[in-house]
């Protein structure tokens, strides 16, 4: 399957990507040369040269009729995500853990799809991630006394 990254999705996850996605190629609007490029244009010639699935982080383009009737007419598979926390690199790098995470399975589905997907990919949060322990004061079990 061939994927497509857009400009608003940085460029730091394609190489993550590439490596859980093996065996799909994964590029960047920006790899492409496409920077700037207005959506209308992107998934015109995305589907030219027969991308698949476009990942973007712009879920306006659903508020859009044009955008959205675009979409429509590329037939890509259209997979958007939301930076939905405002922490700056941390924020950045739960996106980056959503999406990473999220699109083997979302690729999966889509290789058996029949027509068009509309894909949310769900934020993940910043509570509840990890869990801290100060063995001092409140030593596990399996640590040594």
């Amino acid at each position: 399957m061939r994927i497509l990254l857009d400009e608003d999705v940085a460029v730091q996850v394609l190489e993550p990507l590439r490596h859980v996605l093996r065996g799909h190629r994964v590029d960047h609007v920006q790899k492409l040369g496409w920077s700037g490029k207005k959506d209308l244009f992107v998934l015109r010639d995305a589907a030219a040269q027969n991308f698949e699935v476009l990942v973007t982080n712009d879920a306006r383009q659903l508020d859009d009729p044009t955008e959205t009737a675009a979409i429509k007419r590329s037939g890509l598979h259209h997979v958007r995500y939301r930076q939905k926390y405002d922490l700056g690199v941390r924020g950045l790098a739960l996106a980056f853990g959503a999406v990473v995470s999220a699109m083997p399975f979302v690729v999966a589905e889509l290789a058996m799809a029949e027509g068009q997907r509309l894909v949310r990919i769900s934020s993940i949060g910043p509570d509840g991630r990890h869990s801290t322990v100060d063995p001092a004061t409140d030593p596990p079990k399996y640590w040594p006394r």
